[in-house]
């Protein structure tokens, strides 16, 4: 079955590991990104907070891939603070991607996802829909907006024929997460410090959160629809007692 698959956010980090991801498995792949990667993957450029561009660039993928059976909405930006640290501006323009984009995509994607046999959503989600953590309050606003869109989407498409469920990873070795500890004043011990939240001991890798994203894509999982896939070494439910 050659399906033809979008992935948002494809340039890097768990975007680009699930584009893999997904080719490994026969799938045909256009990225969007704001830096796009080349072959053998179909690069397009697009801004998840420019509706004109969604757009344009959905319809150009369709048009290269000869229709859209996949879509995986990726795309997103981070956010650091308390409910006050953050000003207006930050909140819309985190809300604007990380929620609004992924609306956008889909909204576009849908006329074509109705065309096909295998159509299936992915959502990139996170632990921080589920789980309290300090000082990632709007972020976690814009994740737990995602968590209910895709409970909501599946429920309004299930009888279209379109699958829509979404991964929660906890946190990721992504480039964003290696930013983030480039700012810390010791990132040795921030990192240590995220390894130790997770019950696994580490960090989850890309290809991980990736390898998830395609099952819940790939014919496999044809019902499978409304899940949340937690992908985070156990941080959301396990309660381990501390380590001798």
């Amino acid at each position: 079955m050659n399906l033809k698959a979008i992935v948002t956010g494809g340039g890097s980090g768990i975007g680009l590991a699930t584009a893999r991801a997904l080719a490994a498995k026969g799938m045909t792949v256009a990225c969007l990104d704001l830096n796009p990667p080349g072959e053998p993957f179909i690069g397009i450029k697009a801004d998840v907070a420019d509706d004109a561009q969604v757009r344009a660039a959905v319809a150009e993928a369709a048009e290269r891939l000869g229709g859209v059976d996949v879509l995986v909405n990726n795309a997103g930006i981070g956010a650091q603070g308390t409910v006050e640290d953050n000003d207006d501006a930050e909140w819309h323009k985190v809300l604007d991607v990380n929620v609004l984009g992924l609306v956008r995509v889909t909204r576009a994607a849908l006329p074509y996802l109705r065309e096909s046999r295998h159509a299936a959503i992915v959502n990139t989600c996170s632990i921080a829909a589920s789980a309290g953590l300090p000082s990632r309050a709007l972020y976690s606003a814009s994740k737990g907006a995602v968590q209910s869109l895709t409970l909501a989407m599946a429920a309004d498409h299930v009888r279209e024929g379109i699958r829509v469920n979404c991964v929660n990873p906890g946190t990721a070795d992504t480039p964003w997460v290696g930013r983030l500890l480039d700012t810390a004043a010791d990132p040795e011990a921030e990192r240590k410090a995220l390894n130790a939240r997770q019950p696994m001991g580490r960090l989850v890798s890309a290809e991980e959160v990736a390898a998830a994203i395609a099952y819940l894509a790939g014919p496999e999982s044809s019902s499978t629809t409304g899940t949340v896939l937690a992908v985070d070494g156990g941080m959301h439910g396990l309660r381990l007692r501390p380590a001798n």
